[in-house]
């Protein structure tokens, strides 16, 4: 069987990286796989795998040991991202916890914040929500309305959020609120929001066409108050934080995606050599063998360009538009990539059961979540003709 991963060599991860892998592919295999399907019914994940999954070491692993974590570096986190991909766990929202939430707080939380949520986030025992959506304020954050009141004690928070991933479950929401109103994009402040303070108000937990298990709210917040040592940073600073944070978010996409497609395009080769058509194989026919060939080499060439982001991350050298591009072709790759998948499984692929069909479910939202392809566009664009 042809491992496109590895095809040639990636060049990127350490012994103890695929030492560390291992760990994640037997979690994963062991206590996620046999009960994903369950999940997608029940539209949500039970805490305790949450806990399970911080003593085995796979939640925020580069957040430093003063905090609770190992200390690792994001590759760790990379390896946790694509063992996941690898097997169609889209549940556990480990990637909104791990890859927005924990890095929000770690660069720009009080040392108070950190020392008292960083520890349970690694642990399992908190989860993280990311609170920036809003009914009228999607890609463009700038727009929220979601206001925090400063007083002697903090800040009084009011508003509504929406499409929030783990806002079922979550314990620290990172709300993107105004705190100057008047001021624009320099008025938004971000806020670790205890989401067990009264005030703080779940929703019903939305129905998607695809994410099934991983749990989407919608939040309302009621006069929640806030220590002042919950602040991101400084008021009006969070639209910076935001968009620093944003090449990390788009190369996770990316590195999701990635793993996705190769996973698909090996169950078709397993499923064309084994189907039976016309006396010989599906896999016989030229068209299965084109289309195929086609997708690997598409394929390849954005795990190529992938690991190369990743490398330039590592080195702190990518850029925002870098980011935007890979996350643009690398998305746009994935649907196209479950979609012809699935023809060549016939009915069955309509089937969930078989993992293309649920691949096809999910892939929907990549070319919306992180940013829509749109924007993507937008932002390599305008590089494209800045003066």
């Amino acid at each position: 069987m042809v491992d496109l991963r590895n095809e040639g060599g990636r060049g990127i991860f350490s012994a103890e990286h695929e030492q560390f892998r291992e760990t994640v592919a037997r979690f994963v295999d062991e206590e996620l796989v046999s009960q994903h399907h369950q999940w997608e019914k029940d539209e949500c994940v039970p805490r305790e795998i949450w806990k399970r999954a911080g003593e085995v070491g796979i939640l925020c692993p580069n957040v430093p040991e003063a905090y609770g974590g190992f200390g690792a570096d994001w590759l760790y986190n990379v390896v946790v991202i694509e063992e996941l991909a690898k097997k169609g766990i889209t549940g556990p929202g480990f990637m909104v916890h791990s890859e927005m939430v924990a890095p929000y707080i770690l660069q720009a939380g009080t040392e108070e914040l950190k020392q008292e949520v960083l520890p349970k986030m690694v642990a399992g025992e908190y989860i993280g929500a990311l609170g920036l959506t809003e009914p009228g304020a999607g890609s463009d954050v700038k727009e929220i309305r979601t206001r925090a009141v400063k007083d002697d004690d903090g800040y009084v928070l009011n508003g509504q959020k929406v499409y929030i991933s783990n806002g079922q479950l979550a314990d620290v929401m990172v709300c993107a609120c105004k705190t100057d109103p008047t001021a624009g994009a320099k008025g938004v402040s971000l806020i670790a929001v205890d989401t067990h303070q009264e005030g703080f108000k779940r929703g019903r937990n939305l129905e998607k066409i695809g994410l099934k298990a991983q749990d989407t709210s919608e939040i309302f917040l009621e006069d929640v108050r806030a220590p002042a040592h919950r602040l991101l940073g400084k008021e009006g600073g969070g639209f910076g934080i935001m968009m620093g944070k944003l090449a990390q978010e788009r190369l996770t996409q990316a590195v999701r995606s990635i793993c996705v497609a190769e996973a698909a395009i090996q169950w078709t080769v397993d499923y064309t050599a084994e189907r039976k058509m016309f006396g010989q194989t599906l896999a016989d026919f030229q068209n299965t063998q084109f289309v195929l060939a086609d997708l690997s080499a598409e394929v390849l060439s954005a795990r190529v360009f992938t690991d190369w982001c990743i490398k330039r991350f590592m080195a702190g050298e990518l850029t925002g538009v870098e980011a935007a591009k890979v996350k643009l072709v690398v998305t746009n790759l994935h649907v196209k990539v479950v979609d012809q998948c699935l023809q060549f499984f016939g009915g069955y692929g309509y089937m969930t059961e078989y993992p293309i069909a649920r691949a096809y479910i999910d892939a929907r939202i990549v070319r919306i979540a992180g940013g829509a392809a749109e924007v993507m566009k937008q932002i390599i664009g305008r590089d494209l003709f800045k003066k």
